[in-house]
């Protein structure tokens, strides 16, 4: 009995291991998350009709347009391995505005990873998932196409129609 035991957990590391060397090392960590405000600042005078502002700057990132929002989230976790591979975790992806306020908006969101600090961006996407009711979500996928180094990395949570909703906030170190 003691022999079988001592057999199957030695089996269990086997395989552990060898699903862990198959990811690689880690090549990215996120740990937080920001929800977009789509405008970073309007100028000019105050269009007295709608009470919109003719010069909008959009929050564009990394050449990427922010949904219609804001959005927020509440809790956001992921790693990226130089495989590829990716395990993102949200909590609380939810409008923070309108009429729909704290809801999904029906939307399903993907992964975007991009390393480039400045032009040309190279988008590594993974595969959609819906919102839950509540805006959780899990992704676990391989970047396509697999980024290479990454020395300035950036984390998106996007929709179908391409726009962000939040941001990964860079883990540094081990703490």
């Amino acid at each position: 009995m003691m022999k079988h035991a001592v057999v199957v957990m030695v089996l269990a590391l086997g395989i552990a291991g060898r699903a862990s060397a198959q990811e690689g090392a880690v090549l990215a960590r996120f740990d937080g998350g920001i929800g977009v405000i789509p405008v970073q600042n309007g100028a000019g005078p105050v269009n007295p009709a709608d009470g919109t502002f003719p010069n909008v700057k959009l929050n564009i990132v990394r050449g990427v347009s922010p949904g219609a929002g804001p959005w927020r989230i509440d809790e956001l976790k992921a790693v990226v391995y130089t495989s590829g591979r990716i395990r993102v975790k949200g909590r609380g992806l939810l409008l923070a505005s309108t009429d729909s306020i704290g809801e999904n908006a029906g939307q399903s969101v993907f992964a975007t990873l991009i390393c480039e600090a400045t032009l040309p961006f190279t988008p590594h996407n993974t595969f959609s998932v819906p919102l839950d009711p509540n805006g959780d979500f899990r992704i676990d996928d391989v970047l396509m196409p697999t980024p290479g180094e990454c020395a300035s990395p950036v984390l998106l949570i996007r929709n179908k129609g391409g726009v962000w909703f939040a941001a990964g906030i860079p883990k540094i170190g081990d703490n």
